[in-house]
């Protein structure tokens, strides 16, 4: 009898602590949020992931009539920031706002990084997709990507980069591949030294994002051959893509999407993608962002991991195959 007694009072305890914990979820999901949300960007001020960031972040302060905050947190290719918001309490105040290469790229890169973007991260939505344009020095002589290839396959050609294991980096390592040209990477520190080489001829070649070369393109100092996108760019819209212009299957885009930290609440996580999503739907913030040569691209939080994890494998194999190695 005293042991059925212990027992009894056993299961009662172990539910009670049950439906507290329940509860207690339930509870912190419906007051959210009650207090100043941040969406930590693991790059500078005035880059890409920032500038799309904030725009989101005053339209869910609105939306959520509760404050929305960014905060740079830039360093080691974005790994100092994801790995602040790996480690962040999981209630839903501290976000991630970021690139395709911490999200994606940056662990087929690194050894010892200090998160797991696929296990540390809750997806919540993607928020925008942007191209990069092949653009070719005028000195090059080249009118379109066949002729291009043509010609990688009977020399050696250079293409610039802001960085390796960039998406302009990348993007090159992968027509490299597919097309089986010649091509040899030319790493710098940011699209303005990369572009210093390249107007001059020094570089013949460079996967630049469209709004950074769409000046040089426009005044007639680059010739854009292709976009890099499965869909031409509104920027560019007499521009094929590459795969158009006969490089069948290359597809590469440039993401920049939001992630909560693993376990939070996914009542939270969903009430999120559905206020963000709605933003991007709103056709005044569709034509902000295109403005900036990016498409937005809601998607469900099952479709974004998804998409994570397709981009993982892609880029995993892309850069196993051109044996790119950063800070190994």
């Amino acid at each position: 009898m005293f042991r059925f007694r212990v027992l009894k009072t056993a299961f009662i305890a172990a539910g009670l602590a049950v439906g507290i914990g329940v509860g207690g979820m339930a509870h912190a999901a419906n007051d959210y949020p009650d207090n100043t949300i941040t969406f930590i960007v693991p790059f500078g001020a005035g880059s890409a992931t920032d500038t799309l960031g904030r725009l989101v972040a005053e339209e869910l302060s609105k939306e959520l009539d509760n404050p929305v905050v960014v905060q740079n947190r830039a360093g080691a290719g974005g790994n100092i920031g994801a790995a602040q918001v790996a480690e962040a309490k999981p209630d839903g105040y501290t976000l991630l706002m970021t690139a395709a290469s911490t999200a994606s790229i940056n662990h087929h890169l690194f050894d010892n990084l200090q998160y797991d973007p696929i296990e540390d991260f809750a997806p919540i939505t993607n928020v925008a997709k942007t191209a990069n344009v092949l653009v070719a020095t005028p000195s090059l002589e080249v009118d379109n990507v066949a002729d291009l290839i043509d010609l990688s396959k009977n020399e050696r050609l250079t293409f610039a980069s802001s960085g390796s294991g960039g998406s302009m980096h990348l993007s090159g390592e992968m027509f490299k591949a597919m097309s089986g040209g010649d091509l040899r990477h030319v790493a710098y520190n940011g699209s303005g030294e990369a572009l210093a080489d390249l107007l001059p001829g020094r570089v013949q070649l460079m996967f630049c994002n469209v709004p950074v070369c769409l000046p040089h393109i426009n005044s007639g100092k680059l010739n854009a051959l292709a976009v890099t996108t499965s869909e031409r760019s509104s920027l560019l819209p007499d521009v094929p893509t590459i795969d158009e212009a006969g490089l069948e299957g290359y597809e590469v885009s440039g993401w920049f999407g939001l992630f909560a930290p693993a376990d939070t609440d996914p009542e939270i996580v969903e009430l999120l993608n559905e206020k963000v999503t709605g933003i991007l739907s709103s056709e005044e913030i569709a034509e902000k962002l295109q403005a900036q040569g990016a498409t937005p691209d809601p998607l469900t939080t099952e479709e974004f991991a998804a998409f994570v994890q397709a981009e993982s494998d892609k880029w995993g194999k892309v850069i196993e195959e051109a044996n790119i190695t950063l800070g190994k």
